[in-house]
């Protein structure tokens, strides 16, 4: 009898990915998840016999071993096995074998290459067979991003676009984001990006073999969506000036900033802000199986000195000052990702926090988490990553100083123990609402147990300190209590385009007369507190009777603020007031002019594989004309890759209809977005459900 050959592999590549949650990829390779069987077809040239023997090889990463757990042999036998690689005939028809492979639960993910041996009449033959993806499974109990919620793992899994909340406390917006996870070539740049990364370039068999384990792999991400360190994903830039990239706020989606990665030749993508982070890191973890979500946190603290307070300076003219290198974003945004902590212990399982935004370092690279959301709640300050960083985010106490430029003295002006880390949120399961979680990151402000978990965070970065002595929150019995009060308040429409009216409410707390002087100064700010330009000051002096409330008008005209408004759309006007002989005291609020509308509209029933017009609706709300006018639409599901599309110039008041045709692709319901920009408004954003019929 001749000697058993093979002759070809059949992959069963539709039924193997419809079992494993993977037919939603645009590529047609074998995609599965670890853990769960797949069948594969051996033909050969004959039946095989009893006394021939098969055996299997899977290797993955550039010098596979066994002993790494990159490498095993394998016999088809007629049983499984316990434990690790397993494949069993489940079929021996003439000269086709059926036989199901199943991986560990913890093998490490990537492609994998897997090779025949065949053994027969004293001969030994070995073929190729080919190459498959191993992906984290989130559908098996025993894998270690389990996720036993249906409606939770087809959210942060299978949903290829979401929402991002941007803004500010006293006004949350949210834009639309494409995250793509299934579209073409997007899981193949996932698995290249930890081919890119540092841990690779230096120990590439370690790297490869620490791929088991999801908060290595959420680590390695949050240093290689940044482009600092390692030439990653996408170069930051904060300064308000975009030339040579796009400005952050013009994307729609992460698709194409991967793809242009990868075109580029793995060149840094210009230009990334933190929900631009945020979106990317979330497509690279949902693509791989990692269950995530994208957080928003408003007045976020980025505490440099990591004592859990954070400093903001003011001159007597009321001007915000650019000192110290502490800061408060208006929102910052992150991800996180769901997974066991097998390093920390079970109460700590669950959500954990992973940031791409480059802030600060981390055993040397700019990376951050994963942070267990649950330590964060509980003041665990000292377990890993980057807990004291995460954990002054959303509690650090705010501190007020007045600069004295004259002889560069300062004093504590004041206190506040509340206002970091507002309205955390994220996408709701399932609709388009918000969620809020911050419950989950702290107790109610002003607690019992949020004051013992700060005193517990506070005794764990400085154990050696008498309990609580150094805490900034100690030092405001010093303060004198203010004899007025101060607050901005808003008296007309925030659009741009039209002045910005605001009204200085100053009332008297005490049964004496007082005069109070003011300085005032409006700034225009990019969402982190990066101040743009000055474009309004003003002083007054304001006499008060006793527990008397006046209001002081703010004006502020589009001719002041036009040219140095960015993309945040923000405006940050500050007062300092004094009265005679007492302390200060500080006001601040932070406006966010509404763009115009941008209206999407689809103009006939969405199906599968047919045609079908979108109309885009503008109209020119200034008084002078707009040029250099662009739409950017995508949409995974509805058109390949995105749309630019030329608009022409607007003249005042004039209006714009934009026809464009989407061809859908998958059935459901579908997110489409768009980014219109010209020379006065930077990046308007639209969204729009559609319904794509079978």
């Amino acid at each position: 009898m001749s000697a058993l050959e093979f002759q070809n592999v059949n992959w069963q590549v539709a039924a193997n990915r419809h079992a494993h949650h993977t037919d939603k990829f645009s590529s047609k390779e074998l995609i599965v998840r670890r853990g769960q069987s797949f069948n594969i077809l051996i033909v050969c040239n004959r039946r095989l016999q009893s006394g021939e023997r098969l055996d299997i090889i899977v290797s993955t990463g550039p010098y596979p071993s066994e002993s790494a757990r990159t490498k095993a042999t394998f016999p088809v036998s007629s049983e499984t096995s316990r434990g690790g690689w397993n494949a069993v005939l489940s079929a021996n028809n003439d000269n086709v074998l059926t036989i199901a492979i199943v991986s560990p639960v913890n093998a490490p993910i990537g492609w994998y290459t897997m090779d025949i041996q065949i053994s027969s009449n004293g001969s030994a033959s070995s073929a190729k067979l080919g190459k498959f993806i191993l992906l984290f499974n989130p559908w098996l109990q025993t894998d270690d991003v389990f996720m036993s919620n249906q409606a939770e793992r087809q959210e942060y899994v299978e949903e290829d676009s979401g929402i991002i909340y941007v803004g500010s406390t006293n006004r949350i917006s949210m834009v639309g984001w494409n995250f793509g996870q299934f579209e073409e070539d997007i899981l193949n740049i996932s698995l290249s990006i930890l081919d890119k990364s540092l841990n690779f370039r230096r120990d590439p068999a370690t790297d490869v073999a620490n791929r088991n384990d999801p908060k290595y792999v959420g680590r390695v991400l949050s240093a290689m969506i940044n482009s600092n360190d390692d030439n990653g994903v996408l170069a930051g830039n904060w300064s308000g000036s975009y030339t040579g990239g796009r400005d952050p706020r013009n994307w729609n989606g992460s698709v194409e900033i991967l793809k242009e990665w990868k075109k580029s030749g793995f060149r840094p993508v210009r230009y990334g802000q933190c929900w631009v982070f945020a979106g990317a890191l979330n497509t690279v973890l949902r693509s791989l199986g990692i269950p995530s979500r994208v957080i928003t946190n408003f007045n976020s603290a980025h505490d440099t000195d990591r004592n859990l307070s954070v400093d903001v300076y003011y001159d007597a003219m009321g001007n915000p000052l650019d000192k110290g290198s502490d800061s408060i974003w208006n929102f910052h945004v992150w991800n996180e990702g769901w997974f066991v902590r097998t390093d920390l212990g079970p109460s700590y399982n669950g959500w954990q926090v992973l940031d791409a935004t480059p802030q600060e370092r981390s055993q040397g690279v700019f990376q951050c988490g994963p942070a267990s959301v649950n330590a964060v709640r509980e003041g665990d300050v000292d377990k890993n990553y980057d807990m004291i960083f995460i954990f002054s985010e959303v509690n650090a106490d705010r501190i007020t100083w007045l600069y004295d430029t004259r002889n560069g003295t300062q004093k504590q002006n004041s206190l506040d123990t509340s206002s970091i880390g507002k309205y955390i949120s994220t996408k709701a399961v399932g609709s388009n609402s918000r969620m809020d979680v911050t419950d989950k990151y702290k107790y109610p402000e002003g607690s019992s147990e949020e004051r013992r978990v700060h005193q517990k965070a506070l005794s764990k970065l400085k154990p050696n300190m008498s309990f609580g002595a150094t805490s900034a929150r100690n030092l405001s019995g010093e303060e004198e209590e203010p004899s007025i009060s101060g607050r901005f308040k808003v008296t007309g429409v925030l659009t741009v385009g039209k002045e910005v009216n605001l009204a200085l409410i100053l009332k008297n707390l005490t049964t004496d007369r007082k005069t109070v002087t003011v300085n005032m100064t409006a700034w225009t700010i990019v969402y982190n507190g990066t101040l743009v330009h000055e474009v309004w000051k003003g002083s007054a002096t304001i006499a008060l009777d006793p527990e008397e409330e006046v209001q002081h008008p703010v004006k502020i005209t589009y001719a002041q603020y036009d040219k140095y408004l960015k993309a945040d759309n923000m405006i940050r006007t500050t007062a300092v007031c004094k009265v005679t002989d007492e302390a200060e005291v500080v006001v601040e609020r932070d406006v966010i002019l509404d763009n115009p509308t941008l209206t999407l509209e689809i103009l006939d029933q969405a199906q599968v594989r047919k045609p079908v017009n979108v109309q885009m609706l503008f109209s020119n709300p200034l008084d002078e004309p707009v040029k250099d006018c662009v739409l950017m639409v995508e949409g995974s599901g509805l058109l390949r890759g995105n749309l630019k599309i030329e608009v022409p110039s607007l003249r005042p008041k004039e209006k714009s209809r934009v026809r464009f045709e989407i061809l859908p692709t998958r059935s459901g319901t579908k997110q489409l977005l768009a980014d219109f920009s010209c020379n006065k408004f930077p990046a308007i954003k639209a969204m729009l459900s559609i319904d794509v019929a079978e």
